[in-house]
């Protein structure tokens, strides 16, 4: 289930289903805002992002509530991540994801967000765009990871690849398989339990904040995936961004801890991610990974219709 292309006059609702929007963070929305209204774009807030009710953010419930309110509103085209931050998984006993499966819509974010991107496709089988926050747009990123959000949402494009992106190869091979994934430490706690992902024949790509998740911490993840059989399912890996103290590699890491066991190709770029020029990609359509080619990596589906 694909969802409907931005258009002028479309609107965009933002929400923040993981970190509370503060009074800082204001400046940054209203130049996305802007951005998109070049567009011809309008931007709507729902009404709890500003909450902090539990003195640590807002409650599940009002979180749940925007989500459900702009998957709900006829007139709204596209939905919007605020910003990233720890507990979006908090939200997903109260998702109405029949909802959802009936107002199909753009849906946006990364880091945190993780979860729902990947809990949304895999309820409602709706695809989801591991994209910009609304306030990464104009807080840090570059001009270019607007300008790839244009090309993806508005004009269908599912180029994964910009142009002189150099794709390390780590392990030879080719594949096809649903895209999944997004932030290590996100994909870990969806594996097992009620809310647990499907990995069976899925290319999962992968990345992580060094400034929180150092060498150890990802090797425990990347054994916890490897001792669930995690990579005896999928049938590619791609791994994104991941930058630390020890300048020790994300993909030594899973190398160290999974070497030759399994089949499957590995790739490697620094254009997803928490970084400044990150590329939206979707999650929930057909990929190819093939190593021989200089496009590493393709969609082989439409994102947007």
């Amino acid at each position: 289930m694909i969802p409907e292309k931005l258009k002028e006059g479309d609107t965009i609702s933002v929400i923040a289903p993981s970190n509370y929007v503060e009074a800082d963070d204001k400046i940054f929305l209203e130049k996305t805002e802007k951005l998109f209204n070049k567009y011809k774009i309008n931007t709507i807030y729902e009404k709890n992002i500003y909450s902090n009710t539990l003195g640590y953010g807002a409650t599940p419930l009002e979180k749940a509530e925007d989500l459900n309110n702009a998957f709900g509103n006829k007139n709204i085209q596209a939905i919007f991540c605020a910003k990233g931050g720890e507990n979006s998984n908090t939200i997903f006993d109260y998702i109405d994801y029949s909802l959802i499966k009936k107002n199909p819509k753009i849906f946006c974010g990364f880091s945190d967000s993780t979860f729902l991107l990947n809990m949304i496709y895999s309820k409602t089988g709706l695809v989801t765009f591991h994209s910009a926050t609304f306030k990464s747009i104009s807080s840090w990123d570059k001009p270019c990871v607007f300008e790839d959000i244009i090309e993806k949402l508005m004009n269908g494009n599912v180029n994964l690849r910009r142009k002189n992106e150099k794709f390390e190869i780590v392990k030879k091979g080719k594949s096809e398989g649903i895209l999944i994934g997004g932030n290590l430490n996100c994909i870990t706690r969806m594996i097992t339990g009620k809310y647990s992902l499907d990995f069976k024949n899925k290319i999962l790509f992968i990345e992580d904040l060094g400034e929180e998740t150092n060498p150890k911490f990802v090797s425990s993840f990347i054994y916890l995936l490897k001792q669930n059989e995690i990579f005896s399912k999928i049938n590619g890996l791609w791994i994104g961004n991941y930058e630390n103290e020890t300048k020790i590699k994300l993909e030594k890491i899973i190398i160290d801890a999974i070497g030759n066991e399994y089949n499957f190709p590995i790739i490697k770029s620094n254009n997803f991610g928490h970084i400044d020029e990150k590329i939206t990609i979707p999650i929930g359509v057909k990929a190819k990974i093939d190593t021989n080619k200089k496009n590493k990596i393709e969609v082989l589906d439409k994102c947007v219709k």
